[in-house]
């Protein structure tokens, strides 16, 4: 996911995404220690979106970004 579509979610839906996107870097581990991983530059990919999500989180946390509320995400 690009920055853009992620500035729209809010803070439970981050974590929730961050979540799913974890298990799925799990998952591709789990299929190259088997050798049956058929896109080694998708790993690469999973990794950097998770720091994408967590830079999002810990800059809310700092008060550097305002994160979307479920309020502003039924407005839209």
């Amino acid at each position: 996911m690009k920055k853009a579509a992620l500035k729209d979610l809010t803070k439970e839906e981050l974590i929730q995404k961050r979540d799913e996107i974890e298990e799925e870097l799990f998952n591709l581990r789990m299929q190259e220690s088997a050798k049956k991983l058929d896109n080694p530059l998708r790993l690469r990919v999973i990794r950097r979106e998770i720091a994408r999500i967590n830079t999002m989180l810990h800059e809310e946390e700092l008060g550097k970004r305002k994160l979307a509320t479920p309020e502003e995400r039924k407005i839209k």
